[in-house]
């Protein structure tokens, strides 16, 4: 086994209401910022409240929400332009992954002279980043503790990954009283998403013993969100199980990557701006039936995780038991459980399947694969 080397960026504020403390946490990092929010934020009121609380302690900013499904590189040239021209100190990421993604971006360029399709093809920033401040709504982020992040290049809607600088982001803050702006369809899609990333990065050729304890908790929270705690004693919210799972999660990510169905979601979402939390979700089953090959024993302790199988079950049973569970959760959720039910014909996810393979995350899955593996995975799930 390789040496096990660990360090942890950002720091993690986790608790209710701790996003309305948003103001008091970021004045370390400056006193000028370009907060970068989700426009559904603001027609659910929670916008509002986060604002005053930067206001309340004389934080000066300015926002950016004009951040579609799937944003491209023409959004993030467009904040990068206005985050230069500002001055700003840092900048606060509010909202999703697409949000989390753009703060990443913007924060590791900011100081670099060199055009942002240079960084698009390949290049390298130098210069240093400004300081990121993330408040993720959805609970979960894949690159969260990652030295890259994903980014959608406006030339070809090809998904691409841009290498940035270690420590970009220097605080998140888990907020559970967020998720209040999701609707229950998102709430059901995002979190079926949040189980794959961690039994997905359990699973990953990346993972060691540190991945596998963050990765066995999270599974444990979050089921514990979906069906309740073991024990009846237990007081602690859904929100509050989910927000904990979602954060394990993260940190499992960062050490080992999810796998191909976290991987084609984002491919699938560049081209054709369908959300990757449904895509993951409907591949879900089909990882499961595919790891069955060859890693049985890991996939039989999810399910027991889970508590779907008991430690009387056999492994195989087990396992199919665990694609059968995801199915009908959703069915039950009323969630696309066909990649066809997407709008989408099996030639464009062709192209989707092309540009996963081409990307280095491949190397992170649970076994060798290649974009020939991805589109046979997207067959029996089309």
């Amino acid at each position: 086994m390789a040496d096990f080397i660990f360090r942890i960026s950002p720091n993690i504020i986790l608790g209710s209401y701790s996003a309305s403390r948003l103001g008091q946490f970021v004045q370390e990092w400056g006193t000028k910022f370009m907060v970068l929010m989700d426009p559904i934020l603001t027609e659910c009121g929670i916008a509002a409240k986060i604002k005053q609380s930067l206001t309340d302690r004389k934080v000066d900013f300015f926002v950016f929400d004009e951040i579609p499904n799937a944003p491209d590189t023409s959004v993030i040239e467009n904040a990068l332009k206005l985050a230069k021209e500002a001055h700003i100190h840092g900048i606060i990421a509010i909202g999703g992954t697409k949000t989390t993604n753009i703060g990443r971006v913007v924060s590791a360029l900011y100081n670099e002279a060199p055009n942002l399709y240079d960084f698009v093809d390949g290049s390298v920033p130098t210069a240093g980043a400004i300081p990121l401040i993330c408040v993720p709504t959805t609970m979960r982020d894949i690159f969260l503790f990652s030295d890259k992040t994903p980014i959608i290049d406006a030339r070809s809607r090809q998904l691409k990954t841009l290498k940035i600088q270690n420590n970009i982001t220097k605080l998140t803050i888990f907020d559970p009283n967020l998720s209040v702006s999701l609707t229950d369809n998102q709430t059901a899609s995002v979190t079926l998403e949040t189980l794959c990333m961690a039994v997905e990065s359990y699973i990953s050729q990346k993972s060691n013993f540190f991945s596998d304890t963050m990765a066995e908790k999270a599974m444990e929270l979050i089921i514990s969100s979906l069906d309740g705690a073991p024990t009846l004693s237990s007081a602690t919210s859904p929100e509050l199980f989910f927000a904990e799972g979602g954060c394990m999660t993260s940190i499992a990510c960062g050490v080992a990557f999810p796998g191909a169905a976290n991987l084609l979601a984002l491919a699938i979402n560049a081209r054709f701006k369908i959300s990757h939390s449904i895509v993951t979700s409907i591949l879900f089953p089909y990882i499961i039936e595919d790891a069955a090959k060859y890693k049985t024993e890991k996939l039989a302790k999810v399910a027991r995780i889970l508590r779907i199988a008991t430690e009387a079950t056999s492994d195989d049973v087990a396992v199919a038991s665990l694609a059968e569970n995801i199915r009908n959760r959703l069915a039950s959720a009323n969630l696309p459980t066909r990649l066809k039910d997407l709008s989408v014909s099996i030639e464009q996810l062709s192209l989707a399947a092309e540009d996963a393979g081409n990307l280095d995350l491949i190397n992170s899955m649970p076994r060798s694969m290649t974009a020939d593996d991805l589109f046979d995975l997207i067959k029996q799930a089309y």
